[in-house]
């Protein structure tokens, strides 16, 4: 059995769900298919419950009716046929109805999450009217059945597999199933989320629950490239990946894979194909257990760093004094990306900017404490890149007009790390693409 997530920009317009039907019946294997919801339909819900938070109810009725119009438009291309039409249409108004009524109820964060929900629902519950009409043999397959969190937000899948294997026998000769990504449940039972980008995570937990013979994560690019398209005219898809780089490359910036995804496929030796939904013969990027050969393979950018340095002369030879430090940032939940001491200074970096006023306040004991915002860190990732001489060479020789804040190297024989000042990333990532890869 295979599990095939399409994101998106994937199912956006209804000639790419039509696309998406195309590749899905175009052999008989048994596969689970995970469905993101239509693009920019998680952006217009987060819209809806700002404003339903801070009161402005007329206005969250114009962003429903707005995002409501949108799905009639999208229906009317989606189906053809009056039955097709009338059943499209059915699923709009049971999910309008509920964004209508939530306008009387109070909000809090509980309803919040069911908000954030309607829209892996809806994507999923429109393609499966879409196969109806089509007479493709499927089944709906409600994640918020199976897929759960527990009191950690972490997945349960002892659970998830249990309830995935007694639906499966449950529906012996089908071999098409549609589920929602990122929506779950968590230990209170209530609708809840795998945050955003979540969807892989749900494709990757699927498919070590089934024990998959693949993982297919179908987006609108060729594959991981070796640096990001957005900002570097030369680039290329990357044949194969190990698990280990492509969670640093996922972890450090590389839009196309969520960072969580990696672990559950690695754990359970799962292959996870990274494939692109407009050019499906495109050969993508598979990720494996081994490498394939060492040296770089990719560049990856993280925004919205933080850099905090704690300066003491205290310090000096102090027995548990950065075990203290990481405490605080362990009490708020905060992880650190990079980090670098010397004997009179720790400097590290965080991505999260919740509980920064309480972190600093905590770490003002210990001695001065400095923020540099708007920072971004850059990764070079490669098999044993950090134990290929020339590759440091090569990276400062190409970083000459850069200033760089701080460097992480040693800590992964996969990843180099450097921070540099935001202004700098674009700059960094074109340099870089010349100095490593000569385009």
């Amino acid at each position: 059995m295979k599990v095939l997530k399409f994101g998106g920009t994937s199912v956006g317009k209804p000639e790419r769900m039509h696309s998406v039907a195309q590749l899905i019946t175009a052999d008989q294997d048994t596969k689970i298919v995970v469905l993101s919801a239509l693009s920019g339909t998680t952006n217009a819900l987060v819209e809806i419950g700002q404003s339903l938070s801070d009161g402005k109810k007329v206005q969250a009725k114009q962003q429903i009716d707005k995002l409501e119009s949108h799905y009639r438009g999208f229906v009317d291309q989606l189906v053809s046929t009056p039955e097709g039409k009338q059943h499209a249409n059915a699923i709009v108004d049971e999910h309008f109805e509920f964004l209508n009524i939530i306008l009387k109820i109070s909000f809090n964060e509980a309803l919040n999450k069911d908000i954030l929900a309607q829209g892996e629902l809806l994507s999923t519950k429109l393609f499966n009217a879409y196969l109806v009409e089509k007479g493709v043999k499927a089944v709906l397959l409600p994640a918020l059945e199976f897929m759960s969190i527990d009191e950690n937000d972490e997945p349960e899948i002892p659970k998830i597999k249990a309830k995935l294997a007694a639906f499966v026998d449950k529906n012996k000769g089908i071999n098409l199933f549609i589920t929602q990504g990122y929506i779950c449940r968590n230990a209170r039972g209530e609708v809840d989320n795998l945050k955003r980008g979540g969807s892989d995570y749900s494709a990757s937990l699927i498919g070590a629950a089934i024990q998959a013979s693949e993982v297919q994560i179908w987006t609108d690019i060729d594959g991981m490239h070796n640096n990001d398209p957005r900002i570097v005219d030369k680039t290329f898809p990357i044949d194969q990946l190990s698990f280990d780089e492509a969670a640093e490359l996922a972890y450090f910036g590389a839009k196309i894979l969520h960072p969580a995804s990696i672990w559950p496929a690695q754990h359970f030796n799962i292959p996870v194909k990274l494939l692109n939904t407009m050019q499906p013969d495109a050969k993508g990027t598979i990720i494996t257990e081994m490498p394939n050969g060492n040296g770089a393979k990719a560049i990856a950018a993280k925004d919205g760093i933080i850099a905090i340095k704690i300066k003491s002369s205290r310090m000096l030879l102090a027995y548990g004094f950065l075990r203290k430090i990481f405490e605080v940032f362990e009490k708020y939940r905060t992880p650190i990306d990079m980090i670098t001491t010397s004997e009179v200074a720790v400097s590290l970096t965080i991505d999260q900017s919740q509980f920064l006023d309480q972190i600093v306040k905590e770490l003002q004991p210990f001695g001065t404490v400095e923020l540099d915002h708007h920072q971004a860190i850059v990764s070079i990732v490669g098999n044993e890149v950090a134990a290929t001489p020339e590759i440091l060479s090569r990276l400062f020789d190409s970083l000459k007009e850069i200033p760089l804040r701080m460097i992480s190297y040693g800590g992964s024989r996969h990843n180099i790390s450097i921070l540099v000042a935001a202004q700098y990333k674009n700059q960094t990532l074109q340099l870089l693409n010349k100095g490593l890869f000569n385009l």
